[in-house]
């Protein structure tokens, strides 16, 4: 499985082994199976952006550090869409923007998710706040118990501590351009 050109398997084990972690070390470490580990680093299973997330907590690494170690940090203002850094690939796709720069406050995401995709399984809680404008079909977004269909026009902005997730039930691609403060990765 690549992102941007990685390879996420061979990374998360060349990162584990560089640690002198064994995959049952990283397994405890992280909460998850040692099979989970496993399948991952032979590109068997693609982790969504929070369980890729919670393994990187055993070394401790953020996903911004797992996906951009081979770039130059900079402090451009402008980027191509090549300069994007790519975060997720089971099928949904996650744009960051300024991934590189400094000491960022802010994450800016252009996010598209194919007809059933989503955030995941799990529900998303984390600190800050996030929002969000839907750019084209729509989305069913749940806060806490609350569920909602939005369409293209529409946005959300939430207290991010309440568990949330994201899920395309139409047959069309959704696209959302959201930001959140602070930078959770």
């Amino acid at each position: 499985m690549t992102q941007s050109g990685i390879d996420i398997g061979e990374r998360l084990k060349s990162i584990r082994k560089m640690h002198n972690l064994s995959q049952r070390e990283l397994s405890r470490r992280a909460g998850v199976t040692n099979s989970t580990i496993s399948l991952i680093e032979q590109n068997r299973v693609s982790p969504s952006v929070d369980s890729l997330k919670k393994l990187l907590e055993g070394f401790p690494m953020t996903l911004i550090d797992f996906f951009t170690m081979d770039m130059k940090p900079k402090q451009a203002s402008f980027f191509r869409r090549d300069e994007l850094v790519e975060l997720s690939d089971s099928g949904s796709s996650l744009l960051l923007v300024g991934a590189t720069r400094k000491d960022r406050k802010l994450r800016v995401l252009h996010e598209t998710y194919p007809p059933g995709g989503g955030s995941g399984d799990d529900m998303i809680s984390h600190e800050g706040e996030e929002a969000g404008v839907i750019t084209k079909g729509s989305i069913q977004i749940s806060i806490g118990n609350e569920v909602r269909i939005l369409k293209e026009g529409e946005a959300y902005y939430i207290d991010s501590l309440i568990p949330h997730s994201f899920r395309n039930i139409s047959d069309e691609e959704c696209q959302i351009v959201s930001a959140a403060t602070p930078p959770n990765f």
